[in-house]
């Protein structure tokens, strides 16, 4: 199953408002129609088109990317359901990272804010997050996706083999894919984020935690959090000790 991550979703079809050279993303925000009349509008100058045009392009190329390998990823998983009768792959969600997003990123890496330092800087503009039922899995599943030709590893961070301080754990991989337009080929790289259910479970809560909490989390929760991460942790071994028991008496 595909769906969307709800907190990062890129619309592109909306009303584009002018055009700031500060902050080229500026492009996205809706202009107020109330507020300008019609000759205003008329007013806007062909750099401002073109520059918003760029841009759903850009991310065009980006959603093409996800689309790919999230059907690459659709494939595997039949295919492991065919022969091993069980699915390695239980969801597949993405996003888009949203305008503002992307620029806070680049500005928090004093970075310039345009198009090209985008496309150059940033790995997680999109992003893809595999969930698996089990820890041996996920590998399955990464090096089932990097066998492919047209797949290239980038870079690659195992928070399962070393958790990160807070406890989080997850396989996150960078990949470069081919996108082939009608006259050009874009080398557009993607991250994924390889987690067990219960893996994810912990990521999920946690995040809103931190999201709705806007004073500075205390020790003793951040201890009680690390904790539980290590209680799930256990589990998911656990579990898939007993599926692999499960398993031999087939």
């Amino acid at each position: 199953m595909t769906e969307k991550i709800d907190d990062d979703i890129i619309i592109t079809d909306g009303t584009i408002q002018d055009v700031n050279e500060d902050n080229i993303f500026d492009t996205l925000a809706p202009i107020n129609n109330k507020q300008k009349d019609s000759n205003n509008a008329l007013a806007i100058n062909d750099d401002y088109f073109q520059q918003a045009m760029k841009f759903q392009q850009i991310m065009m190329i980006y959603e093409s990317a996800i689309k790919q390998i999230e059907t690459k990823l659709d494939i595997l998983n039949k295919e492991s359901k065919v022969g091993r009768k069980r699915n390695p792959i239980e969801t597949i969600k993405s996003r888009i990272k949203t305008p503002e997003s992307i620029a806070n990123k680049l500005k928090l890496k004093n970075l310039p804010v345009s198009f090209d330092s985008m496309t150059e800087n940033l790995n997680d503009i999109a992003g893809i997050r595999v969930i698996c039922p089990y820890i041996s899995d996920i590998y399955n599943v990464r090096d089932m996706l990097l066998k492919q030709p047209d797949i290239k590893l980038i870079l690659e961070h195992d928070y399962i083999s070393n958790p990160k301080e807070s406890g989080y754990r997850s396989l996150h991989i960078v990949v470069e894919i081919p996108v082939y337009l009608s006259k050009t080929v874009h080398l557009v790289k993607v991250e994924i984020q390889l987690r067990t259910i219960a893996m994810d479970f912990w990521a999920s809560l946690e995040h809103e935690l931190h999201y709705k909490n806007t004073t500075k989390v205390p020790e003793s929760v951040r201890r009680e959090l690390y904790r539980v991460a290590e209680t799930i942790a256990m589990t998911d071994r656990e579990m898939e000790e007993i599926a692999l028991e499960l398993q031999a008496l087939d």
